[in-house]
């Protein structure tokens, strides 16, 4: 896959993914100018747990998914503003982004907070399937970890399930400092929310 990415200076903003061709994987030392181990914020927001992330890790690559523009910018506006050369925003849809990203090539994927679409009638929107988990999967490295976070129960619980069928992960201990809470998770805990974690480690091929 070809990609541009615009470099940091005076009069532009950080660097943004440009996909060219999405007909391969991204091309991961084209975009950060190295080779490092990656990780991958899906649904970033605004970029507050992406940026504390990067800022905290300079030995390693961050890399931002967000659908909607507003947050987009605002992700792109805080990683300008800590000068990282370590992370990356792309805007787009997640399901897209992780098929796009190289096979055995990320080392931790976050999804903090997805909408849970909690209506019966929209089920079928929500991103974690047994087709999402085989995509992260093959993106993740051997070990690789899927850190998620959701404040609602019954989600929680499908995404337990889903990954209890999935031959490819177990259920890991939560050993990793977590970075600082991203915004949703400081909104939920405000209101007293109880917040949900699973971790799962990637253990073995899938074909």
């Amino acid at each position: 896959m070809i990609v541009e990415s615009k470099e940091f200076s005076t009069n532009a903003g950080p660097p943004e993914i440009i996909f060219t061709d999405e007909s391969g994987p991204l091309d991961l030392r084209a975009i950060y100018g190295r080779s490092a181990p990656l990780q991958v914020d899906l649904g970033c927001g605004d970029g507050s747990f992406l940026v504390a992330a990067a800022v905290a890790n300079p030995d390693r690559d961050f890399l931002g998914i967000e659908r909607l523009l507003g947050r987009v910018r605002n992700a792109s506006r805080k990683i300008e503003l800590s000068k990282l050369l370590n992370a990356r925003v792309w805007r787009g849809a997640i399901s897209d982004a992780v098929r796009l990203l190289p096979p055995n090539s990320v080392e931790v994927f976050y999804l903090m907070f997805p909408d849970p679409w909690p209506k019966r009638r929209h089920f079928r929107r929500r991103l974690v399937t047994e087709k999402f988990l085989f995509s992260i999967h093959q993106a993740l490295v051997s070990q690789g970890l899927l850190r998620i976070a959701t404040d609602q129960i019954d989600y929680f619980r499908k995404i337990e399930l889903l990954a209890a069928h999935s031959p490819g992960f177990i259920t890991a201990s939560d050993e990793q400092i977590q970075p600082a809470p991203s915004t949703f998770e400081k909104r939920f805990s405000r209101a007293g929310a109880e917040i949900y974690r699973l971790v799962l480690r990637k253990i073995s091929p899938v074909t």
